[in-house]
């Protein structure tokens, strides 16, 4: 075959490839080893904005100084010799996902780039929207929480743990309605904090809340001081007469307060004003009538009082409507630091000394097993901010008995110091583990970073 026949099917052949590139309609442009244009299509001229005049034969590495299209696929399909895929910008703002295929000659090289591409602005839009609304979300999901975080400070509550979570939100379900509640929980643990915001959230939240330690009135006084007197009822009386605890509840609530250590004696009379709202006030002939509504707490187990016939059954059943079991302290570890960093702030605002807890103080204080639980702990607080030298409270500004709390049983014979204080460590960070729900948590407790936590549960085999 001569020349002038090879020329002639190799003139045909491009005519032939032509055609069919325009009769396609696709997007597609091609370019030589050089990074030139030698071919593009109808629709690729289109996406672009541009003329076939204006683009054959110009260098796509120019194209894109002009801005054109960014970034281009011809170097990267030249280096990598194999299909690339790359996220390209025009110069109108779209977002084209660019696939580069390498047409090699005979002899193994490059020498031929074609592109083609599919506008995906709209999934760009839609994955950026949705991004954007992720971050809203969020920024609105820690705005909540700071505000759901706000309002537990206001009712007297520091609130991260589950446990607690859930008391407090069957607590404000039934202050809607006069039900009477039982509040079950060691000492210390925010009973009387509770049965304040049950009455705050009350439709009785204008009215009195009334407050009776069973525990601290001796007996011989209690029905004086519950019930009330008529002038003359006993020697030492007011000549007045007086109104007893449960006739300034009128409206209100109620509060019994350590409800298990009423005597057995009492607990038949408080039974019957229960049941029936009316009493006579001690030396009195005239019934009264007081509407309340009935919380009560105790730090005692009155099912086993029960059982050894030390609390009425009666009474129980009566007073066990709504029983909330509120955690201990050692049960809702996650609420420890928040606390400790709420009562600094409130106690440096109430003294005017700004004080801080340096990370070993807090935890130490972590791994404190808190038997007087809140209580206990708002005492060391206010303690400390009280007496401590300096702005930041370190070890040595603790009780001796905090200093030494909650030490791990490490067996320390025959062992460097590195060696025991890497046992430490891991017993720290597993306890830590079993209380928390995420290593973010454990961090912050811990008062050391995420990453920190996660190295370090790693290299102990933590899991």
């Amino acid at each position: 075959m001569n020349n002038s026949e090879g020329d002639s099917m190799s003139e045909n052949h491009f005519c032939e490839s032509e055609a069919i590139l325009r009769a396609l309609k696709d997007d597609l442009l091609v370019t030589d080893s050089t990074g030139k244009v030698v071919m593009i299509s109808d629709a690729t001229k289109a996406l672009y904005g541009i003329e076939d005049k204006v683009i054959l034969g110009l260098s796509v590495y120019e194209l894109e100084k002009q801005g054109v299209f960014t970034p281009i696929v011809t170097p990267l399909v030249i280096e990598k010799k194999s299909r690339v895929n790359v996220i390209q910008t025009t110069t109108e703002g779209k977002k084209l996902l660019i696939t580069g295929v390498p047409v090699f000659d005979d002899e193994g090289n490059v020498w031929r780039i074609a592109s083609y591409s599919h506008d995906i602005t709209e999934m760009v839009n839609i994955k950026n929207y949705l991004h954007d609304m992720q971050d809203e979300m969020e920024r609105v999901k820690n705005e909540l929480e700071v505000l759901r975080n706000q309002q537990m400070k206001d009712d007297g509550f520091v609130v991260h743990s589950d446990k607690m979570r859930k008391c407090i939100a069957i607590a404000k379900q039934v202050s809607e309605v006069d039900v009477n509640v039982l509040l079950l929980g060691e000492s210390g643990v925010g009973k009387t904090y509770f049965a304040k915001m049950i009455h705050k959230e009350s439709p009785r939240k204008d009215k009195p809340f009334i407050e009776v330690n069973c525990g601290a009135i001796p007996e011989s006084l209690f029905e004086a001081e519950f019930f009330g007197y008529e002038a003359g009822s006993f020697t030492s009386a007011n000549k007045k007469g007086k109104p007893g605890l449960a006739e300034l509840a009128e409206g209100g609530t109620l509060f019994l307060d350590e409800i298990g250590e009423l005597p057995l004696a009492l607990q038949v009379k408080v039974l019957k004003f229960i049941q029936e709202k009316q009493f006579y006030r001690v030396g009195g002939t005239k019934e009264k009538k007081v509407d309340f509504r009935l919380i009560t707490a105790t730090n005692q187990p009155l099912e086993k009082l029960v059982a050894a016939k030390k609390f009425r059954e009666d009474l129980y059943f009566r007073l066990n409507v709504v029983p909330i079991h509120i955690p201990p302290l050692r049960e809702r570890t996650s609420d420890i630091v928040p606390l400790i960093e709420h009562f600094v702030q409130v106690f440096s605002t109430k003294y005017k000394r700004e004080r801080v807890l340096d990370d070993a103080v807090l935890q130490r204080l972590y791994v404190h097993p808190w038997k007087g639980n809140v209580r206990e702990l708002i005492n060391l607080i206010e303690r400390l901010v009280v007496v401590s030298p300096s702005p930041t409270i370190t070890i040595t500004d603790l009780p001796e008995s905090y200093q030494q709390a909650s030490a791990p049983d490490i067996e320390t014979s025959k062992r460097s110091l590195p060696e025991i204080m890497e046992e430490v460590e891991k017993k720290v960070l597993t306890q830590a583990r079993k209380q928390q729900k995420t290593t973010v948590e454990m961090a912050k407790v811990l008062g050391i970073s995420q990453p920190s936590v996660v190295r370090k549960m790693k290299k102990h085999g933590i899991k």
